[in-house]
């Protein structure tokens, strides 16, 4: 009898979800399930910070930006602040799928997290303000107000 029940159970299940999506893409399509999972996978994503004594795993949508001074690499996010032995090049290289772009030759911030830009000032969502130089100004312009974060959190 208990695995007629199940049955029965996963039927309905199977049910509730193929109506939950369908009703979905009736709303927003097929491009928005796959923005959907993208954002979902994306939001699973993890950096990784290693020391020499150290590994850590840093949710990508939680980091902010980046800032490197005589090779130590300082990732600021969500939770408090890491730091590791690198160069930004190479992490720019890594995050820049996730939207993240140079703002200044030391540092490298996430679009996401952007809230404004005034004159060569960036403030971030938790009020943190960054330098843009103007060397990096146009591109972070552009792409802040395409919103075209690549990779969104």
């Amino acid at each position: 009898m208990s695995r007629s029940v199940n049955w029965i159970q996963e039927l309905n299940q199977t049910k509730l979800l193929q109506d939950a999506l369908t009703v979905f893409l009736d709303q927003y399509g097929f491009s928005g399930l796959e923005q959907a999972l993208t954002l979902y996978s994306n939001m699973q994503s993890e950096y990784i910070c290693k020391t020499k004594t150290t590994i850590s795993k840093i949710k990508i949508c939680d980091i902010y930006y980046l800032q490197i001074k005589a090779h130590t690499i300082t990732i600021y996010t969500r939770y408090g602040s890491y730091q590791k032995y690198g160069s930004l090049t190479e992490e720019q290289r890594l995050l820049s799928p996730y939207g993240f772009m140079k703002c200044n030759q030391s540092c490298i911030v996430s679009l996401e997290k952007i809230m404004s830009i005034h004159h060569n000032s960036i403030t971030l969502i938790n009020n943190v303000q960054l330098h843009m130089s103007q060397h990096y100004a146009p591109n972070i312009l552009m792409e802040f107000l395409r919103g075209n974060n690549s990779k969104k959190c």
